[in-house]
């Protein structure tokens, strides 16, 4: 029997349950990445013995020398039409050292750039996308929508026009209606009031499209809480960090009485965000809160304020 040092240099355990040695039956493999061989450590069997390296062709001595030397691509890219991995014939019309195209090459790159932009266009979902991603950011950038947000809408916008569900609906309400759908999974949630005013489309309709998403993706309607809407409330009134705490706390203890269920959230969080501010001097009138928030009324605020003062027994 041959016997195998431990130490064999980059060698670690190899295969897995279902790998067994063909001479012994054993499980007892070892990989051999300097030699590129699998050996059965229990009978000295070679089972492979021209392994691929799907490592780097160079080699580093240091730490220094790795970070120097390592190099990767870019980064998919979701709201991109090629998911940012492909490449561009610029109009400049220049080759790699400034210097002027003789005009038979200008012909040729013009005839390459016409038929990269048809490539690009081969399909339906790729002339969808082709709309609908630039919408995409225009509306995501309108609304202050952080990137891994943006990224995740049109991944899921990418999955909505795959499975066809853009067909015979228009490409905005989908859009707002992907965006509603994300920013609620991830406790930011929009108003349908901002989506109608970015979209150019009725709530009713988002809504109705993001009800069909949801039901056709298999994807759970996230509730949007009022506790949500107090970090982007507070901010766009320029409160303080002590009177948003003071809102959350008011909501959770309201939550717990259960005083809120069925209520409209963006109302809920306006009145107990004016409720914070007076019990922390921080005071915003009611009109003014209203004016400066969107989808919330004066009269909700003050209906739903004389319900929290009233259960959490305050008198103010």
């Amino acid at each position: 029997m041959i016997e195998f040092e431990d130490s064999v240099e980059g060698g670690e355990p190899a295969g897995g349950p279902n790998v067994l040695c063909p001479h012994c039956k054993s499980l007892n493999l070892r990989t051999d990445y300097a030699h590129g061989e699998i050996i059965c450590r229990d009978c000295g069997f070679v089972l492979e013995d021209k392994m691929f390296d799907f490592g780097p062709e160079w080699r580093a001595f240091d730490e220094d020398q790795k970070s120097k030397r390592s190099r990767t691509g870019g980064l998919v890219r979701y709201a991109k039409l090629n998911k940012g991995l492909t490449t561009e014939i610029d109009r400049y019309d220049r080759d790699i050292r400034g210097g002027a195209i003789q005009p038979e090459r200008k012909a040729q790159l013009y005839r390459l750039r016409k038929w990269q932009r048809r490539s690009r266009m081969s399909d339906s979902i790729q002339r969808n996308l082709s709309i609908a991603l630039p919408e995409l950011d225009r509306m995501c950038a309108c609304l202050n929508i952080p990137n891994n947000i943006k990224e995740e809408c049109a991944m899921w916008y990418r999955r909505a026009v795959a499975k066809g569900l853009v067909r015979g609906r228009s490409i905005e309400c989908v859009v707002a209606a992907i965006i509603y759908l994300i920013s609620r999974r991830h406790r930011l949630p929009k108003t349908l009031e901002e989506l109608e005013g970015v979209s150019g489309v009725k709530r009713k309709d988002i809504g109705r499209s993001y009800r069909f998403v949801c039901r056709r993706l298999e994807v759970k309607m996230p509730v949007a809480t009022p506790i949500d809407y107090v970090p982007r409330f507070a901010s766009e009134l320029g409160l303080s960090g002590r009177t948003e705490a003071k809102a959350v706390e008011i909501l959770e203890i309201a939550s717990k009485k259960g005083i809120i269920s069925g209520k409209g959230p963006t109302g809920v969080a306006a009145a107990a965000i004016y409720l914070a501010g007076k019990i922390t001097d921080d005071r915003q009138t009611q009109k003014g809160i209203a004016g400066k928030l969107v989808g919330v009324t004066e009269v909700t605020i003050r209906n739903r304020y004389e319900e929290l003062a009233q259960a959490l027994d305050l008198e103010l």
